[in-house]
């Protein structure tokens, strides 16, 4: 292997390392964390860490006994790009998606490996149950009572925008290497978000370019890199981010392959609070300075800060929506936003 300079990135403190016992250990941890940790070699023991670390071709052999015969959805960056699936000039995508075979897609990845200008292959967030048989039996992590989307990210050299997502993340770097660096929650300002409706993967990323940062167009991000974390991880290797932490991913090798678990400590009917910022975006961004203070308060007065004497001058099985949220609730809710969004 031949790690990619990490840069600026080399003197970020490193993400703790933790050791588990078995799958209650883990689950116990998993619970009480608010903040990231690796596992060295929980995955280790995966015949497709075995295949891996035999070869690439053997890891593509492994899971080509596995896939099912569909197509699979790639992503193929523009030559020279360094690997970076990121926007153009104009804001447009620097890569474009096709449907292809499974094994079309890892002959060109073979035909690409060592040629550092070739265009970088990807195949992101591939549903591990609907396009393999068998692959998450062999290979997987036990996550007690959570029911999480397991998902198989495949690929050459990339870099991948620091970006957050809403459900916890287990990642498990199963071929080749990666780099992680982390970031709180509360970073996000110093980051230089993107657009939030025109990403490259549905979630609003950071304009910064890890490797080369402009410190003059972007100089909050110093600050960023004073909370930052970085990690290194092998075949085996695991990774915990929680919730809303901001991560920026590097495959570090020819051929990478990684299985991250996803999965959310609310019930499935809750809404998704990113829709609720675009719908704030529309409805009240742009309002006067002091019907967006009214606004504000209400919002915190029935959302961030809500407490019982919210409703208590409201007899009970007369408070509708403010009663607490229950999956009939929220399909009334739901109900009435389809219909005043349609009108």
């Amino acid at each position: 292997m031949t790690v990619a300079d990490p840069g600026p990135l080399a003197g970020l403190s490193p993400v703790p390392e933790v050791t588990v016992a078995d799958a209650a250990d883990l689950d116990a941890r998993l619970r009480a964390a608010d903040t990231p940790f690796v596992i060295r070699g929980l995955a280790a023991g995966w015949p497709l860490v075995e295949a891996g670390l035999r070869s690439a071709d053997a890891a593509r052999d492994y899971l080509l006994r596995h896939h099912r015969d569909r197509p699979f959805t790639v992503s193929v960056g523009q030559p020279g790009s360094g690997g970076r699936l990121f926007y153009d000039d104009a804001m447009a995508m620097n890569f474009r998606t096709f449907d292809a075979k499974l094994p079309e897609v890892f002959a060109r990845m073979a035909a690409f490996a060592g040629h550092p200008d070739a265009p970088t292959v990807y195949l992101a967030s591939i549903d591990v149950h609907q396009y393999f048989d068998g692959l998450h039996a062999a290979n997987h992590i036990d996550l007690g009572a959570r029911e999480p989307l397991a998902s198989i990210w495949m690929g050459g050299r990339t870099r991948i925008a620091a970006h957050n997502d809403v459900p916890h993340n287990l990642a498990v770097v199963a071929v080749g290497h990666r780099r992680f660096t982390l970031f709180p929650r509360d970073q996000f300002r110093n980051l230089y978000l993107g657009p939030v409706d025109n990403t490259p993967a549905g979630r609003a990323v950071s304009m910064v370019d890890f490797h080369a940062p402009d410190l003059a167009r972007h100089p909050r991000f110093e600050e960023a890199m004073a909370h930052g974390q970085v990690v290194e991880m092998g075949p085996g290797d695991a990774l915990y981010i929680p919730a809303l932490w901001w991560h920026h991913v590097e495959g570090l090798d020819d051929f990478n392959v990684l299985v991250n678990y996803w999965w959310r400590e609310t019930p499935r009917w809750m809404g998704q609070p990113q829709e609720a910022l675009n719908h704030a975006l529309m409805a009240i961004r742009d309002l006067p300075a002091d019907q967006k203070a009214h606004w504000r308060d209400m919002f915190d007065h029935y959302v961030f800060n809500n407490d019982d004497g919210v409703t208590a001058h409201i007899p009970q099985g007369g408070r509708g929506v403010l009663d607490p949220m229950t999956p009939e609730l929220a399909g009334r809710l739901r109900g009435f936003l389809l219909r005043a969004l349609s009108r």
